[in-house]
């Protein structure tokens, strides 16, 4: 889910606050996720993916080489 979230966040060129902002988490919880330092909770992930405007399933997925 890291990879997945940093690259969509990056194409999107949301910086990791304005993400935050937008799914009401906290930036320091944003970014222990980005670094696979703890994992996102079902709804945490359905916030995630709202604020990306992706599927959560497209946070989840493994990623593409």
């Amino acid at each position: 889910m890291a990879i997945n979230m940093r690259r969509l966040r990056h194409e999107q060129e949301l910086k990791q606050g304005e993400l935050a902002a937008r799914a009401e988490l906290s930036m320091r919880y944003v970014g222990s996720i980005e670094r696979a330092r703890v994992s996102a909770s079902v709804s945490v992930l359905g916030r995630l993916a709202a604020a990306l405007n992706v599927d959560p399933c497209d946070l989840i997925r493994p990623p593409q080489k």
